[in-house]
């Protein structure tokens, strides 16, 4: 099948490299437009543009898709069917029902759990233990439409969406494949999302990275990995912000009625600090406003942070 290929971040590469090896022609490449990146805001392609440039595809990075010329293209192109896989627009009504095929989507969850645009970090936020890749039709609504098929993967204990993002897109990229294969043999049909169980996600917003240390040790800790990279975790400290780059639950925690935010140990091993519902912290990486990201013992050097101290 001639295939038109949406997409934009690093999360999509995987998806389109395997593309390019299959027996699936790519005949166009869309994408968002090149944006200023850095201090000196160098316009730079996004690396779905930078695949496709070395593999001398069409590409087309319009600002909208209403009123451009894409539908054209597909037409020109003799596209078959679309996939989609981390394109950062909703596509419109109309285009998507501009193709026979359809638009084949890559959702990074087992749909109908985490719908919406931040999957992959709120699984982690949740604390569930599994997720998954899906492909399905795209319809109207937000991730609403049927599923063609699934992948489950465990999630680690130590991963956050910086490690759990690339694992996704691999196996996200050889299930597109297996889901265009089992189209084009009549292996795959599609199938309804289930009514229960579904989640649909909030964007990722600046404001979710202030702790709130009345939640508990966990809630905090899933947070962190979550929100690793963007937007991160901080707290107040001292009419300032800190950071926080390292946080552990501390089992069994301390007894105690202290305020949630309230420093109750202080070591070479960390800070550990109350939560709610009686849980606990233990802070153990950091970055002071202005200064370097550090283990929480080269900061107290510098920093003497008392028993009793408040956060937040």
């Amino acid at each position: 099948m001639n295939v038109a290929f949406f997409g934009t971040p690093e999360f999509a590469v995987p998806t389109l490299t395997a593309l390019l090896e299959s027996r699936h022609p790519v005949r166009l490449v869309i994408s968002r437009p090149d944006k200023p990146v850095g201090r000196r805001q160098v316009m730079t392609p996004p690396p779905v543009v930078e695949v496709a440039r070395t593999h001398d595809l069409e590409i087309l990075q319009p600002a909208k898709l209403k009123n451009s010329s894409v539908e054209e293209a597909l037409r020109t192109a003799e596209i078959d069917i679309a996939v989609v896989v981390a394109y950062g627009r909703l596509i419109p009504s109309d285009l998507l029902k501009s193709l026979d095929g359809g638009f084949l989507n890559l959702h990074p969850s087992l749909l109908p759990r985490h719908r919406g645009p931040s999957p992959i970090q709120w699984s982690l936020v949740c604390g569930d233990h599994r997720t998954g890749v899906t492909t399905m039709l795209l319809d109207e609504g937000m991730d609403t439409g049927p599923i063609l098929l699934q992948e489950s993967v465990p999630i680690e204990p130590k991963d956050t969406s910086a490690t759990l993002s690339p694992r996704l897109a691999k196996i996200g990229a050889k299930l597109i494949v297996a889901t265009l294969d089992g189209l084009e043999d009549g292996a795959v049909e599609p199938r309804s999302q289930p009514s229960d169980g579904v989640n649909v996600t909030p964007m990722l917003r600046r404001d979710f990275a202030r702790i709130d240390w009345s939640m508990a040790s966990k809630q905090l800790v899933d947070r962190l990995r979550g929100f690793t990279p963007w937007p991160g975790l901080f707290t107040s400290f001292r009419e300032g912000r800190l950071k926080i780059f390292g946080l552990e639950e501390v089992n069994p925690a301390p007894s105690g009625t202290e305020k949630p935010g309230t420093v109750i140990e202080v070591d070479a091993a960390g800070i550990v600090v109350r939560c709610g519902r009686k849980t606990a912290a233990r802070i153990t990486e950091v970055q002071r406003e202005g200064r370097k990201r550090m283990p929480v013992d080269a900061f107290l050097i510098g920093e003497r942070v008392a028993q009793g101290e408040q956060l937040g």
